[in-house]
């Protein structure tokens, strides 16, 4: 059986066999026996590279250590709540914060994205994923959507839709269009920034 460590757009921690290629994590999540007992354990949540430095686990969700997270693409990170972390991926956790700065002058430091990331991430009604409303014709690509139960990436004209293992059915973009927004507002804005992280931002499946 696959373990339960594949993320949705939704922040969602399922079983699927699909390789991710976003490592991150959320804290410790999972107990002795591998089995997950919560969604997250703090508000750092960080998004890394799949591979650094050869550092390497024996096993994954070992008693005691973080709970290792795969995502589809950087889309998918940035959608559930994630940022890039400052060691493996320094580079880019410099180029957000400084975009972040851009957009929240005052917020300086991980403990003040995180602090916001979280509050845009969590609903504070259900404690589940977040949702906001936005106009679809200001959306950058990149940016998730939840569309006819689904969620969505916005792809040019398109939508297309998530699974664990790739994208899927493509459906026209609508336009002029209030819909509800699965990418926290702050990180949207990193989209519009023009992200291009060392991670692919996109799975191969989103180009046809």
């Amino acid at each position: 059986m696959p373990l339960q460590n594949r993320v949705t757009p939704l922040g969602e921690i399922i079983r699927d066999p699909a390789r991710g290629l976003v490592y991150a994590n959320r804290g410790c999540l999972h107990d002795a026996d591998s089995h997950l007992r919560r969604r997250y354990n703090g508000k750092r949540w960080i998004a890394c590279r799949l591979q650094f430095r050869g550092w390497k686990r024996e096993r994954l969700l070992m008693p005691g250590r973080f709970t290792e997270l795969f995502f589809l693409d950087e889309a998918t990170a940035l959608a559930a709540g994630h940022r890039p972390c400052a060691l493996c991926r320094r580079g880019d956790y410099n180029r957000f914060t400084a975009i972040w700065l851009s957009e929240h002058p005052h917020q300086v430091g991980a403990d003040a994205v995180d602090a916001q990331l979280h509050e845009e991430r969590l609903d504070p009604g259900t404690r589940g994923h977040r949702l906001h409303r936005a106009g679809m014709d200001d959306l950058p690509d990149g940016a998730f959507v939840l569309h006819q139960g689904a969620p969505c990436l916005v792809f040019g004209a398109e939508l297309l839709e998530w699974t664990p293992a790739r994208y899927t059915r493509r459906t026209p973009r609508p336009v002029r269009t209030v819909v509800e927004l699965i990418t926290p507002p702050s990180s949207l804005a990193i989209l519009r920034a023009g992200w291009e992280p060392v991670v692919p931002l996109l799975h191969p499946s989103a180009h046809g």
